[in-house]
Formats: structure tokens, sequence, C-alpha cells
């Protein structure tokens, strides 16, 4: 199935009409702030088990990272494994790497079992090392494997590099149960289900103010109030003045991706993989769409810019990686922002009665952002107390504007580290070739040596002086020293000539 890059707010979705400004006062059980993933997922769910529920959202539904991303759904957090168990422990770590899968079986089962169309749903998900670590590769794959129950397979280099024709990548880990879809068709068809489950969906209705006290919580918009008893905060980094100090505890991280025209049979032959491809360093994200065009991610900021200005930016990035394409023609360019928090997991949980947050999600969104609406949904209607998983991972402070210039400067010296150490690694990887090849004429030469017939020794040539003429065995006495062949400068001595 094909992907249509068209953008979120002219997408072809049928349940548009009924999205309008909320411009007269509503009572609900439940009120999202926020038409995102989560605070859909939120919607859906809620609306299903018998809630009424009321979805505020700013602008339009998945305006910024939700409906502008590569689709890859996998399991996982943003923070690596190792530092998942030394934080909580591997019981609990455990735990929440289940969720994680639960949230990404979320996607799939919704994706299929409603029949959305134009989802165009692939399979499988590679991550790709671009140094040579293959101990890592196997301690990793031993702890996804028997310790977290994950399907997962170990590439060699060879492997790697027979389905990403680059010699930037060695070793990989291939998730077969990962799966991509079209982030913005799903999200949009997301909203749907939810409002024919019953959820209202009210777009261009910024939130005023919030008064979380109370049983009845009370919420101001600019045309309208809203009351109700549960107040979800799915709005990630844009919940705006009236919960800043939520928004300052997260880093706001502008990702873009771009595009490509159709490559026609070049993009075969640079790559093979119909899945998504990841390098472990979190620069480069990339997968095939429409049979022979490539979308990529890769540049970062900490400020909102123009996706346009990074076009060239990508185009390079392609052509470095895979210079068999040379410089792609760019058809889309897009971008949305994720909020990363200091910790690297997502902020899921009750901040106070009644008042929860599902938020923070950072590079690994889909899966993570379908749990938590998942899971703060069944946490109000059914009393599900897994969020409390979630509480070691507190609200810190990320640090405002000196954290922006901190996080763009950790970014950059990341990249710079990174593109070093795979300079370093693909330089040792040609001295071993080298070495090989070198090995190998040194064997091949012996071989041959080995092969000649013997030379036959020629007799001694009267013509040399008689110290150079090989000398007969010495029929003197064991322990007596043999005589010695005099030297011309001996010789000169014993003559007077000096």
């Amino acid at each position: 199935m094909a992907e249509t890059f068209t953008s979120a707010t002219n997408g072809p979705d049928d349940d548009a009409p009924f999205r309008s400004r909320l411009s007269f006062d509503l009572d609900v059980d439940i009120c999202v702030v926020g038409a995102g993933l989560a605070g859909l997922t939120v919607a859906l769910e809620a609306a299903r088990l018998g809630a009424s529920v009321a979805v505020l959202e700013g602008r339009h539904v998945g305006w910024n990272a939700s409906g502008n991303q590569l689709g890859t759904v996998m399991p996982g957090y943003s923070l690596p494994i190792g530092e998942l168990i030394e934080r909580v422990g591997l019981e609990d770590a455990r735990e929440l790497w289940a969720l994680s899968k639960q949230g990404a079986d979320y996607i799939r089962a919704v994706a299929t079992e409603e029949a959305m169309p134009g989802i165009a749903l692939s399979e499988g998900a590679l991550e790709v090392s671009n140094v040579d670590a293959g101990e890592t590769l196997i301690s990793r794959l031993q702890t996804l494997s028997e310790d977290f129950e994950t399907e997962v397979e170990g590439w060699q280099v060879d492997r790697v590099r027979d389905q990403l024709k680059t010699g930037h990548y060695f070793h990989g880990i291939y998730y077969p149960r990962a799966f991509q879809v079209d982030g913005r068709k799903y999200v949009q068809r997301l909203a749907g289900l939810a409002r024919r489950a019953g959820a209202r969906i009210f777009e261009d209705t910024p939130v005023v103010s919030i008064d979380p006290s109370g049983i009845r919580k009370r919420i101001v918009t600019p045309s309208a109030r809203l009351r109700a008893s549960h107040i979800v905060l799915a709005g990630n980094i844009h919940l705006g003045a009236p919960l800043r100090r939520l928004s300052e505890t997260l880093l706001p991280v502008w990702r873009y991706a771009a595009v490509t025209e159709p490559l026609g049979a070049r993009l075969a032959e640079a790559i093979t993989f119909q899945g998504s491809v990841t390098d472990s360093d979190g620069i480069d994200h990339f997968r095939i769409v429409e049979g022979d065009r490539l979308m990529w991610a890769s540049p970062e900021t900490s400020w909102n810019a123009r996706p346009r200005r990074f076009g060239a930016t990508i185009q390079r990035r392609i052509a470095t990686i895979f210079p068999t394409l040379g410089k792609v023609g760019i058809s889309d360019v897009f971008g949305g922002a994720v909020g990363v928090t200091v910790h690297g997991m997502p902020q899921i949980g009750q901040l106070r009665k009644g008042l929860w947050v599902a938020s923070g999600f950072g590079r690994q969104g889909m899966n993570t952002a379908a749990m938590a609406g998942q899971l703060v949904a069944r946490s109000i209607l059914w009393g599900d107390e897994r969020w409390r998983l979630f509480s070691p991972f507190e609200l810190v402070w990320a640090g405002g504007t000196t954290g922006r210039v901190a996080g763009h400067l950790i970014g950059m010296w990341g990249r710079g580290s990174s593109a070093a150490a795979g300079a370093l690694a693909r330089y040792r990887e040609g001295g071993r070739a080298k070495e090989q090849i070198r090995e190998a004429r040194v064997a091949e030469a012996s071989r041959q040596a080995g092969t000649r017939p013997p030379l036959r020794r020629r007799p001694p040539d009267s013509s040399q002086p008689r110290s150079a003429r090989p000398q007969p065995a010495s029929d003197a006495p064991e322990g007596a020293v043999p005589p010695v062949a005099p030297s011309q400068e001996s010789e000169r001595i014993r003559d007077g000539s000096v």
C-alpha cells in the first residue's frame, strides 16, 4: 500500500466536519487536553469503557509530533535498557518493558482490526551500529531475548551490508515484530474511532486556565467553560501558559524529516531492507515508502525552525551514507517537536487527585504514547495501578533556555563523537582488510615457493679468495679453536704497511 505525504490538515479525513471549536459550556467525566496520539488513545479507550469524554485541542488533530514522524512502532523507551535496569531493578524494568510491548501491540490491533485504510503497514525494524561492537551486540541480545522476552535477531556485518549497501554500518539487531504505519493517517483515523465511540473532539480550542481543585475540575477556554471529574494533560510541550511549570519539565526537540522524489531502480540497488532502519546513536532513521521513495529523519534543533531549511542537510546525509544514490531530489520536508525528559522516561501518572499527565515520550513516541493513553484510561475507570511503575521518574525541571542551549550543544557533541567513532571504526576495518590481503599474498607466495624444484648447488668458484670459499671440516681436537682467515686489515698490519 502506498503512503501519501500531504499536510495533516489537508489529508483525507471524513471526520473533520464533526470537529469544531467548543462554543458552549459542557460537563463530562474526562477532559483530555491535547489531540495527539496519547490524548486520542485516552479518549478512545475511556469512551469505549462508557465515560463521557471531551478532547480540547488548541490547533488541529495530530498537528505536531504525532502526525509528523516516520511511524516506526517497536518496544522500548528513550532510556537505554541497561540504564533502566540500573534505575529501577530488573523486575520493575521487565514490567515497564512489557507495558511498552503492549503499546506496540495496541497500535497493531487498532490498525488491523479496524481495517484502517491507507495505513501502509510494513514489518520489521533494524537497529544498526556505526562502530564494530560485536560483544555489546551479544550482551544486548541476551538481555532482550532472555530477560525481556523480546523476539530479536543478531545480524552480522555481512548480513547488514547485504541489505544496506554501505560501509557505514556494522552489526545490527533485527526486531521482526516491529512495524511501520503512516503516522499521519493513523492519528486521523484514531480520532475518527474516538468520535464514533462517543468522545467529542474540539479543535481550535486552547485552554486558558485550569482549576484542578475540588471534585469537579474547571477548565476555561476562550469561548466556553468545561467541568470534568478528571483532566488528562496530554499536550506535551504545548500546554501553554496555564501549565507552564509542567511544560518546563520537558526539553523540546524538533526533529526534521524528508521524503525523496521517486528514485526508481537505484534505490533497490542501495537498500533492499523493507522495514525501518535506525542507528544506535539515534542520529539517522529511514525507511522505504511508496516502493521507490526514501523517508529520512536526521536533523534536530532545540528551537522551532522552518522544515524546508533542512532539505539540503538531509540530501547530504543520504549521499554520505549511500554514495551510490548521490544527490537525491526532495519532494517534502516536515518536522515536529517531541518532549524529552531529563531522565529519558515518559511522564505517566496522577499529579494530584483527578489530574493526570501523559507526555514526555521523547524519540520513542508511537508505542509509549499509545501505552500511556490506554494505561491512564484504565487507571481512571478501572483503578489500574500500574502507572505507579513510572513513579521513580519524577517531574524534573529541564533547565529552561539554558537547558535548550545545553541540549543543543550536547546533541552537537554527540553527533560529532559518533561521526568520529564511526570514521575510526571504518579506518580500522580498512586496516584489517589490508592486513588480511597482505597475509594472503604472503601465504600464496610461500605456497608457490614450496612447490618449486630445489636449486642445484653450484661448485665453488676458484676465482674467489680463499677466505670466501667453503672451508672443509676441521680435524682439530674437540675444544680447539678453529683457525680464522685473516682479515685484510690484519694482513696490512703484519706486512707493516700501516
